[in-house]
C-alpha cells in the first residue's frame, strides 16, 4: 500500500504516548492506534509536529513506527514524517520505515530556505534523496518551519516537474489560506492529494469546498474530522458545517500555542486512549483552571451534539 494522487479521508496525526518517566509508552500506542482506527482514519501519519519528534533518538522514531505499522497491519496507509535538517537523515529513516511497512513519507522545507528557487531546488533533493520508489507528501506549515514560504508557484513547479511528490498537506496560516488551496488545485497539470493541516481542522469544511480532499492533522475528538469529511463528501454540506461548529470551541481552545499538546493528551486520556497525558521535556503542563475549562468544553459539546443527532 503505496501513497498516491489519489489519497483521501482523515489521515490523523499521531500523539507519541510517553510514561510518566518519559519513556515510550509502547501499550498506550497499541491502544491509541486502536482509538483512530474506531473513530474511522482512513491513513495516520506518525512523527509530526504534534508527535514530538524531535524530541526522539533515532532509535526511539524508528521503534515507535515499527510499533505503529505492527499494530495497523496494513489496514489504512500510515506517513512517516522524516523531516530533518539534513538530507543523510531523511534519507535513512525513509528507507528505514518503507521497509517496514510505511505508504510513504512527509517532509517540510529546511528553515534556511530562503528563495522560491532555493525551496524547488530542496524538494527536487528530497526527491532524489528519496529514489523513484518512495512516494511524499509536501508539508506546507510555516509557523514550524520558520517562516519558510511556499507560494502557489513554487507548488506549480514541485507537483508539475516531480512525480513522486503526491501528496500536499496545506496548512499555510496565517498565509493565503483557503485561496491558496483553490489555486493549486486549479493550477496544476495533474492530480495530487491535497489534505488540510491546521490542528483540529479549523477551517476543515471551507478547506473541502475549497478543493482539499480531507484532513491530515490530529484532534483529541479525531471523529470530528471525520463526519464533516463525510457528510460533506456526501453533499450536505450545511450537516457537515453544523456538526464542525459543535467541536469548534473545543479544537479553538486545543490551538493555544503554549498548551495545544497537553490539552490533546489530557483529552485522549480522558477518553482512555492513552493511559497518561505526559509530555516528554521540554513541554508544557496543565493547570487546574485549564482542566476546568476542559471538562466544560467537552459537556457543552457534547450537550450540542446530542441536539444535533
Amino acid at each position: 500500500m503505496k501513497l498516491d494522487e489519489k489519497a483521501k479521508g482523515v489521515f490523523v496525526i499521531t500523539v507519541t504516548p510517553f510514561k510518566d518517566d518519559g519513556s515510550l509508552d509502547d501499550a498506550s500506542t497499541d491502544r491509541v492506534i486502536d482509538f483512530y482506527l474506531e473513530k474511522g482514519a482512513t491513513g495516520l501519519t506518525v512523527l509530526g509536529v504534534m508527535g514530538e519528534a524531535p524530541k526522539l533518538t533515532a532509535a526511539e522514531s524508528q521503534q515507535y513506527v515499527k510499533r505503529v505499522l505492527a499494530r495497523v497491519k496494513g489496514r489504512i496507509p500510515t506517513i512517516v514524517g522524516v523531516s530533518a535538517p539534513g538530507f543523510a537523515a531523511i534519507g535513512e529513516l525513509s528507507k528505514s520505515v518503507m521497509d517496514m511497512g510505511a505508504a510513504g513519507v512527509m517532509a517540510g522545507p529546511a528553515t534556511t530556505v530562503k528563495t522560491d528557487d532555493q525551496a524547488y531546488a530542496y524538494y527536487e533533493m528530497v526527491a532524489e534523496t528519496l529514489g523513484p520508489g518512495i512516494p511524499f507528501c509536501v508539508q506546507d506549515h510555516p509557523l514550524a518551519y520558520g517562516g519558510v514560504q511556499l507560494p502557489v508557484p513554487v507548488m506549480k513547479k514541485i507537483f508539475d516537474n516531480i512525480p513522486t511528490a503526491v501528496m500536499l498537506k496545506h496548512e499555510d496560516w496565517p498565509g493565503p489560506g483557503l485561496n491558496k488551496v483553490a489555486a493549486i488545485r486549479a493550477g496544476l497539470k495533474r492530480r495530487i492529494s491535497i489534505l488540510s493541516g491546521n490542528g483540529g481542522g479549523l477551517f476543515l469544511p471551507e478547506e473541502l469546498s475549497r478543493g482539499c480532499d480531507g484532513a491530515m492533522t490530529g484532534f483529541g475528538y479525531p471523529e470530528m474530522m471525520v463526519d464533516v469529511w463525510k457528510a460533506h463528501s456526501a453533499g450536505n454540506v450545511e450537516r457537515a458545517h453544523d456538526l464542525f461548529d459543535a467541536y469548534l470551541p473545543l479544537a479553538r481552545y486545543e490551538q493555544q500555542t503554549a498548551l495545544g499538546l497537553a490539552v490533546r493528551k489530557y483529552m485522549l486520556m480522558k477518553r482512555g486512549a492513552i493511559a497518561t497525558m505526559a509530555i516528554r521535556k521540554p513541554g508544557p503542563k496543565l493547570s487546574p483552571a485549564d482542566i476546568a475549562d476542559i471538562d466544560r468544553l467537552i459537556a457543552r459539546q457534547e450537550k450540542r451534539l446530542k441536539e444535533l443527532g
